[in-house]
């Protein structure tokens, strides 16, 4: 298990710091004009958070594009590393809370993954959490139950690296399914629920996995004989 260095921690805290004077100077900029009544304290700290939240994302992304994430091994002492600690410690002392509260709405969740990263097709929501959202990309109209996790990490005592999760299109992953790095689900596929789908499977067009570690139980039909989303069966 590696750890945070002082210079990785200083990184964040001035990027951090930085988008905390942002949000406080922009509410007092803007929403302290208003005439708040009784509430005025509540809305002003409420609508600060806010802001700092926005002005935090948007520095983590300008990060992360001035000095991009890369697949695979991280070596200990290397750029690669520094930057992924400084991207780790964004993710969970900021977001990692919002991400796992389960107040924040599906339809809302979409934009802040898609705002930290994560690739999601046309009508594709998460009611679990993605961790890593910079690898995680989801094809048109999948849906990732409830409590489900996806993580793109892998941490095996001193290594750490990094695999992308790969999901098509029309894609149901259960809740409480787990989805580790390296996988691939190919379109029309079903992960059950409480599925724990180990690093590096390739889950084919159709098939239908389960159990842990999940295994292939079954396939989908359908009239066309194609794996397209539509009206479906399982075939165990």
């Amino acid at each position: 298990m590696r750890t945070s260095t002082l210079a990785q921690t200083a990184v964040f805290l001035t990027l951090l710091g930085l988008a905390v004077a942002l949000g406080v100077a922009t509410t007092w900029a803007t929403v302290s004009r208003f005439p708040l009544g009784e509430y005025r304290g509540v809305v002003l700290v409420l609508t600060a958070i806010i802001f700092c939240f926005l002005y935090a994302m948007a520095y983590y992304r300008l990060f992360l594009w001035i000095a991009p994430l890369k697949e695979g091994p991280i070596q200990r002492n290397s750029r690669d590393e520094f930057i992924y600690h400084v991207y780790e410690l964004f993710y969970l002392v900021i977001f990692y809370s919002f991400t796992r509260s389960h107040l924040v709405p599906v339809p809302l969740m979409r934009l802040i993954y898609i705002g930290l990263g994560a690739r999601l097709g046309k009508n594709s929501y998460s009611a679990g959490t993605l961790f890593d959202p910079p690898f995680i990309v989801v094809g048109d109209n999948c849906i990732i139950g409830h409590d489900a996790l996806l993580f793109c990490h892998v941490v095996e005592g001193d290594n750490l690296e990094l695999r992308r999760i790969l999901i098509g299109n029309n894609v149901t992953i259960g809740g409480r399914a787990v989805v580790m790095p390296g996988v691939v689900i190919e379109n029309g596929a079903i992960v059950a629920i409480n599925a724990v789908v180990m690093k590096g499977s390739r889950i084919g067009a159709g098939e239908v996995w389960s159990g842990n570690p999940a295994r292939r139980k079954g396939a989908i039909k359908q009239r066309d004989n194609e794996v397209d989303g539509g009206a479906v069966a399982t075939d165990q």
